[in-house]
């Protein structure tokens, strides 16, 4: 054999210096805000798409080839576009269903998360002639019909009809009044808890305008001050059911805007129920409306006749614990619908018959379906997102009305997501993993790449500039043989011989995955950050959590808190045993329901857990909204110890860390008094605590230099303490 000679030659070593990452660039700056692809409209065609250039200083509305991405030409020079002498801004513009007007809007104004009002306006590209939509206030949710001669639209609460031939404006509701009547408008909580704002809709025809009515007097309201200078503070109140109350009355009416009348649908005589979706099938005589019991657990589907009001039930949906509403629903020419259900342990499609027949299940396998994404009418294929390679990524698929023909169409491990342009000639994919930033690509049906539209290059470039460390995932098995799963980010140069402190994070509420192989956003470098302070950050999906089936999201019905609870306790034990961590330096930080395990864990994981870090928590359910709340618990009156049991305040005696309780005093989600009840609770046990208050600051505590503040103050407390 022969030997081997090893000769060491003197060279230059090049040392490249690694910048350090700070609060102000992450939460300040915005340099590490991964870009989208910049947004665009593809028209009708499916072949061509519009944009707004700049062309000599003036921004104008131009048509392209979708393929080449050469101008074809140029639709509207922004400076045509005028109202009373006034030049409107285009880049605001959504095209009518013709595609031959313009819908704009100026002052746009924020009501709740998902209800904007403005000025709008509709601009004719043939005529060059501007309408406005009103003069007598604001409008919310102006929406074309679908002959695009008439916009519907609800001003002052109440629903109108503008008629753009004559600038005739139509009424059709006339009762409407704040915090009392909504008429197409949803009350706060079907808002924020349905995910759904506007509850109108238009028939295919363009003759039929469907929507619901919130009548809201019987619920009760909150009361929130805002701090603006003035010598008295300005109360804001509006009407938010908390669990157990009295939820606002609904009714479905169809106004016929030929005859001028409007028909009541029949939706049974109970009235303690929730109408989450209306929606037209293809007949534009029948409209499809959801109603859902008070518990949750009984959902239906409503054909009714549009001239006489009456409705069969088509389809039912049932489940022990609750079914989820979803936007899943889609018609397949009159003959039939699509519709997703978890009535299989799994979440997964279904195809019936248009009176409610089951024709076949769609798809199926020991995984859920997490986005119908588009049904292409011609080729009867579906598309849609799963888990079927494991909770943390999402893949997509298409497959045949018939369940036949499965493809799997994303060819990377991560989250990919398709969205479909008119016709499935073409599709924008985006794709990440976990420390990897989104990538977006135009493709054709044939899966080939047309163009790259954003690879996020320069946010890659910028981040070879730190030393950032790459996020792990592991599987951890509980006491109870319940497998979940996790990621971790160690300190930059880990060195398994020390002992580091662990910085855990979750979210753990119902349904909602924080272990996802997907970009993180500027989250990512916070948690690199406390890397680079010498933490270990560590994030665990509980019990409750999403893409591993029915059981397992469903486990925690009944008792919110117990399971998820459980499950971190045992998590950080786990990690507590690891040679490379302090097991007397461990910590939790979470926010929303987050920051309701994080009040949890410092308490009834006393022994375990050092600091804790709450963010705008729920701290006794009863406090929350009743559609969110009952659909896991129930009603109070029926489940006493499923909120007592788990409830923060109960337990402060155990905490023995340091706390830090943070909430915006404008929260009209998870409202003020979740903090202040918890707080008093704690002084009345003497237990030590920080509390942070962002004036007028909702939910999300965001805007200006707030996000850089709460993490400054995070950190501090973290450095401190842990």
């Amino acid at each position: 054999m022969k030997k081997l000679v090893f000769i060491l030659i003197s060279i230059p070593v090049l040392v490249f210096s690694q910048q350090k990452l700070t609060l102000e660039n992450i939460w300040a700056s915005g340099m590490f805000y991964a870009k989208h692809a910049e947004s665009f409209n593809v028209m009708n065609d499916g072949v061509n798409y519009v944009d707004i250039v700049s062309q000599a200083g003036e921004f104008t509305l131009s048509q392209f080839d979708l393929k080449t991405g050469n101008k074809v030409k140029d639709l509207v020079k922004g400076s045509d576009v005028k109202f009373n002498g006034q030049q409107l801004d285009i880049k605001t513009y959504q095209f009518s269903p013709n595609e031959d007007k313009l819908l704009l809007h100026e002052n746009m104004v924020n009501v709740y998360r998902r209800s904007p009002k403005a000025n709008y306006y509709v601009y004719d590209i043939a005529t060059k002639k501007t309408t406005q939509l009103s003069d007598k206030g604001q409008q919310m949710f102006p929406n074309f019909s679908p002959d695009g001669k008439k916009v519907a639209y609800v001003r002052d609460n109440n629903l109108y009809i503008k008629y753009l031939e004559t600038g005739l404006e139509v009424t059709v509701t006339r009762d409407g009044e704040a915090n009392k009547i909504k008429n197409g408008w949803a009350d706060w909580v079907y808002e924020e808890e349905f995910s759904r704002a506007d509850y109108f809709d238009w028939s295919s025809n363009s003759q039929y305008l469907a929507y619901v009515k919130f009548d809201e007097t019987r619920v009760k309201e909150y009361t929130m001050d805002y701090y603006n200078s003035e010598l008295y503070p300005t109360k804001y109140t509006f009407k938010y059911p908390k669990a157990g109350e009295d939820n606002s009355i609904v009714s479905v009416h169809v106004f016929d805007e030929t005859s001028k009348k409007t028909v009541i649908a029949d939706i049974g005589a109970e009235k303690d129920i929730y109408i989450p979706r209306i929606q037209f099938t293809n007949n534009p005589l029948v409209l499809s409306i959801t109603r859902l019991n008070r518990l949750q657990n009984k959902l239906e589907l409503i054909f009714t006749d549009v001239i006489g009001g009456k409705g069969i039930v088509a389809y039912t949906d049932e489940s022990k614990t609750y079914v989820d509403v979803t936007d899943d629903l889609r018609f397949v020419g009159d003959k039939g619908f699509i519709i997703s259900s978890e009535r299989n342990e799994y979440n997964h499609l279904y195809y019936y018959d248009i009176s409610g027949k089951l024709i076949n299940q769609i798809t199926s396998g020991q995984w859920d379906v997490m986005e119908f994404s588009g049904f292409d009418e011609d080729t009867k294929t579906l598309y849609y997102v799963s888990t079927e390679n494991g909770a943390i990524n999402r893949d997509v698929y298409s497959i045949k009305l018939n369940g036949k023909d499965k493809k799997r169409l994303s060819t990377k491990p991560g989250f990919t997501d398709f969205e479909f342009t008119p016709g499935f000639k073409y599709y924008i994919s985006s794709h990440s993993d976990a420390n990897t930033p989104p990538v977006y690509e135009l493709n054709s049906i044939d899966g080939k790449t047309v163009k790259l539209l954003e690879d996020n290059k320069e946010l890659k470039s910028t981040m070879k500039n730190y030393n950032l460390s790459t996020k792990q995932f592991f599987k951890f098995k509980t006491s109870e043989g319940v497998e979940l799963n996790g990621w971790m980010l160690k300190p930059q140069n880990f060195d398994s011989t020390k002992k580091y402190p662990v910085y855990m994070y979750a979210y753990g509420g119902p349904g909602a995955n924080e272990v996802n192989n997907s970009w993180d956003g500027v989250d990512y470098f916070w948690h690199s950050l406390l890397n680079q302070e010498g933490y270990m950050v560590v994030c665990v999906d509980n019990r409750g959590t999403q893409g591993r089936g029915r059981q397992f999201k469903h486990s925690t019905y009944m008792q919110l808190g117990k399971l998820e609870t459980i499950d971190q306790i045992e998590v950080a034990k786990y990690l507590g045993k690891q040679s490379y961590v302090d097991s007397k330096r461990i910590g939790f930080q979470g926010w929303s329901y987050g920051g309701y395990m994080a009040s949890l864990l410092i308490s009834k994981g006393g022994d375990i857990f050092k600091t804790s870090i709450a963010v705008a928590p729920v701290t006794n359910w009863k406090y929350y909204d009743n559609i969110y709340t009952e659909r896991f618990l129930r009603k109070p009156q029926d489940n006493k110890n499923g909120y007592e049991d788990n409830s923060p305040t109960n337990f402060v005696k155990g905490i023995k860390g340091k706390f830090l309780l943070i909430h915006g005093s404008a929260d009209d989600n998870v409202h003020l008094q979740n903090s202040m009840e918890l707080a008093n609770a704690l002084v009345e046990n003497n237990i030590p605590f920080d509390f942070m208050l962002y004036p007028n600051k909702n939910h999300g505590i965001y805007g200006g230099y707030t996000r850089l503040h709460i993490f400054s103050k995070m950190l501090k407390f973290t450095k401190e303490n842990l």
